[in-house]
């Protein structure tokens, strides 16, 4: 099963303000394209041809980093579109806010963590809301890591790669992942993973 790059579910200036559409074109276009184009060349002649994605990603971590490094990356980057959405933040559907509420205290507490650990990730990397053992955890990780490796199953991410931002926001991460939380998380398809993995 060789990667392709999704089409973005939405228009690249749907997000502005919050990111442009020179930083969707760039990350989407160029960025995303070149971990589907070295994950398809490195996948040839390996073990892992013809296997699915999450199956590429879990088997090739600390195995074949150059080939888990763009099979990860291409995995979260498909998440990550579908992660936003124009007009998104706002309010949480039900029973993944009362989940949330129950693991860390509050809504608003989770989303204090959540910004904390993406604003706390030395270097390239992502944070993560995530079901682990059928608790929420805020976690983060470097590069293309990503709770899947972990014993997780990742709900929310956001990345803190400097191509994600840096043109909208320049070296202001925090600003970024405040935006990102509070205008751009597509909720809806939160709970539709949350529902999935519980």
């Amino acid at each position: 099963m060789s990667f392709t790059l999704p089409d973005l579910p939405y228009s690249y200036d749907a997000l502005a303000p919050y990111m442009s559409r020179e930083t969707l074109e760039y990350h989407h276009d160029k960025h995303h394209l070149a971990y589907v184009n070295n994950g398809n060349n490195l996948l040839k002649g390996t073990e892992f041809e013809g296997k699915s994605l999450e199956e590429v990603v879990k088997g090739s971590f600390g195995k074949n980093a150059p080939l888990f490094n763009n099979a990860a990356q291409h995995y979260n980057h498909v998440l990550f579109w579908q992660w936003m959405k124009p007009n998104g933040g706002g309010a949480i559907p039900g029973e993944l806010e009362k989940k949330i509420a129950a693991d860390f205290g509050s809504v608003d507490k989770f989303k204090e963590d959540f910004v904390a650990a993406g604003v706390g990730q030395f270097g390239s990397g992502w944070a993560w809301l995530a079901l682990v053992d059928g608790k929420l955890a805020v976690t983060k990780t470097p590069n293309g890591e990503n709770p899947l490796v972990h014993g997780g199953t990742p709900l929310l991410g956001v990345d803190v790669w400097e191509h994600s931002y840096y043109i909208d926001y320049r070296n202001r991460r925090p600003d970024y992942l405040k935006a990102f939380v509070d205008h751009l998380v597509n909720w809806e398809y939160v709970a539709e993973l949350y529902a999935k993995a519980s």
